[in-house]
């Protein structure tokens, strides 16, 4: 009886003391707060720097993040560098430090590659004075996917700040090859803070990999975001462009089988334009899973809401769920039939960061 008494006398002091212990590493399994208002607090409390994460973040990530430094480019003279591309060739194949490429305001003409022997690279702007990047490249010109203005292929890429512009002309549906990214991200391990992507057709290129993109702004006509990432937009507006098209698609998410663990997850966002003639997603793979959450959506969507493009068998394979969406175009009554209402049961996997493993590499923007 001793003996019970003294362990439950240890119990208690070690649980006193959990109690007293600041939570000093990150939780992604700490649910997003169903309340917006809440969502920077929650942020804060669940993604914090790297100097309090070391035993759960991958060991690389915080070798790298150790040994940080900065370069910077400014057009006008007065940085190290003027180009953008000038300050990536720069950095050392097979790098193993975090390199923070401080970028000048200005327009920067450049399109951009950043290939998988570069990874730890963070592109940052003063937010005041957003830098642009911008290209004209097209799929004819390039290939789809080669198009982007800015292309990264290697993993733990981080964008704060940064407009993302591919400007070549609006699509006229009459010839091939004019889709034009933007962006496309297909290293793992990468994150987006307050940036901004202009396009048409094929904006964002969500390629692959695990990715979160927070305070964002997407806009675009046909298949603005597409790929096969796995990733978190929270409190991003995808704005869908008026005009000729007659109908426009958000996302054309590209899971090809239900053993690929990727999907699209919306939480708290905002869908703007008007019209009712844009598809929260069209199935362009079979397996394509999106779910919107939290989300304000204007009348700008369909009240079909999906698209299965034509291919009726992608009915009993596509993922399409909504939850606790609000504003004229969240309304269910006319949804397609493959549409999900998710419960909250259903709907708990995508709204929290683990769905992103986030735990292992999400950090918060740097401050410079």
């Amino acid at each position: 009886m001793a003996g019970k008494r003294t362990y439950k006398a240890i119990e208690a002091v070690v649980l006193s003391l959990l109690l007293f212990v600041p939570n000093v590493f990150s939780d992604d399994t700490v649910p997003i707060p169903a309340v917006k208002s809440q969502l920077n607090s929650w942020f804060q409390a669940n993604v914090k720097p790297h100097e309090s994460r070391k035993a759960t973040l991958d060991p690389a990530l915080v070798t790298a993040e150790a040994g940080a430094k900065v370069i910077k480019v400014r057009q006008n003279g007065g940085g190290d560098f003027k180009t953008v591309t000038d300050a990536i060739k720069s950095i050392p194949n097979g790098n193993t430090n975090r390199v923070i490429v401080w970028i000048g305001g200005g327009t920067y003409t450049e399109k951009i590659m950043i290939d998988r022997t570069k990874p730890f690279i963070t592109f940052y702007g003063d937010p005041n004075n957003m830098p642009t990047l911008v290209y004209a490249g097209t799929s004819a010109q390039y290939g789809t996917v080669d198009s982007a203005t800015l292309i990264v292929e290697s993993d733990y890429f981080t964008a704060v700040n940064i407009k993302f512009v591919n400007s070549s002309p609006r699509p006229d549906g009459k010839k091939s090859g004019e889709q034009a990214l933007a962006l496309r991200i297909g290293g793992d391990k990468a994150s987006f803070f307050n940036c901004k992507l202009y396009g048409f057709q094929d904006t964002l290129c969500d390629d692959k990999g695990l990715h979160f993109f927070k305070d964002c702004y997407i806009e675009g006509t046909v298949d603005f975001i597409f790929g096969n990432g796995k990733s978190i937009y929270l409190n991003t507006e995808t704005h869908v462009i008026p005009g000729k098209d007659g109908v426009a698609m958000i996302t054309a998410q590209a899971r090809h089988n239900a053993n690929e663990d990727t999907g699209y997850s919306f939480v708290h966002c905002t869908v703007t334009g008007t019209g009712g003639y844009a598809f929260l997603g069209r199935a362009w793979m079979p397996y394509a899973k999106v779910v919107f959450a939290y989300t304000e959506m204007s009348d700008v969507v369909n009240p079909k809401g999906w698209s299965d493009n034509f291919n009726p068998e992608h009915d009993r394979t596509v993922y399409y769920g909504e939850y606790n969406c609000m504003g004229p175009g969240s309304n269910l009554n006319g949804r397609v039939g493959f549409a999900k209402k998710l419960k909250d049961a259903d709907a708990k996997p995508f709204l929290s960061l683990a769905f992103i493993q986030g735990s292992k590499w999400l950090l918060p923007p740097p401050k410079l």
